[in-house]
């Protein structure tokens, strides 16, 4: 299933996504959606429809290094442990948003990833479970302004900019996060390509570890790291995030004015 969320008129809404149609939910909250999903007897067009981001986290943790190839590019050791930096929540933007290049950065990179979604509150739990906190899996685009990034000790200001963090289009419930191909396309040219079977933590031991550090909370958000191939944006690119039994996550970029 794909749960998504909406601007409908003057409504916000959760609505199960069904071809060019959604239909509404009656539940209002991301902790309602982990208990059931009822779908009520309306049905919207999506291009009715304003894309809002899938849920609004409390904070996005990322982890870096996450891919054996994408470390292997860097020439950077594989991690003993995961490699968690924050994003705060005004960088979310959702599908079809643009994405602002700031003028302090000379080099704003996109970086394709898996996005976990919290489900329920999470604190100190085991990989096997895992599961039972996650809601499901969306596209996430973790932003970074490249330059900045080799330039500081941490990663606070290369990857904190207001729009570095699209996610979306919506919230696959029911895949398995282990296998999924993930590819993305800066204006059609496929510029990353990878599969989460190579990644060195699994998404399950990475909400386990983080839950070891930190209380996960419903709508919150892992990006579990990207696959090799990141790259620059310049102004005016259209950039998609594909993952396999998901869905596109699409964002355009513009200058800061």
């Amino acid at each position: 299933m794909k749960i998504g969320r909406f601007k409908y008129g003057e409504r916000t809404i959760f609505g199960i996504i069904k071809g060019r149609e959604i239909v509404p939910v009656k539940e209002t909250r991301v902790s309602d959606l982990m208990e059931s999903i009822t779908p009520t007897d309306e049905v919207i067009p999506i291009r009715e429809t304003k894309f809002l981001s899938p849920t609004r986290p409390s904070k996005i943790v990322a982890v870096g290094l996450n891919y054996k190839a994408h470390a292997e590019e860097m020439g950077k050791p594989l991690p003993e442990e995961p490699l968690l930096f924050l994003k705060p929540s005004t960088a979310v933007i959702a599908n079809k948003m643009r994405i602002v290049l700031p003028s302090m950065s000379n080099r704003v990179d996109y970086e394709g990833e898996l996005a976990v979604v919290i489900g329920k509150k999470c604190r100190k739990v085991t990989p096997e479970e895992a599961k039972e906190y996650i809601l499901g899996y969306s596209c996430f685009n973790d932003v970074t302004a490249r330059d900045l990034q080799q330039k500081d000790v941490q990663y606070t200001r290369a990857k904190s900019f207001d729009t570095f963090a699209p996610y979306g289009p919506w919230i696959a419930t029911d895949i398995d996060p282990i296998g999924l191909k993930i590819t993305t396309k800066v204006n059609g040219e496929v510029r990353q390509e990878g599969n989460t079977e190579d990644m060195i933590f699994s998404p399950f031991e990475l909400v386990s570890f983080i839950s070891q550090v930190m209380t996960l909370l419903p709508g919150d958000v892992i990006a579990t790291g990207t696959p090799p191939g990141v790259g620059p944006l310049n102004e005016g690119d259209r950039v998609e995030v594909d993952i396999e039994g998901i869905g596109t996550l699409i964002n355009y970029t513009v200058k800061e004015s």
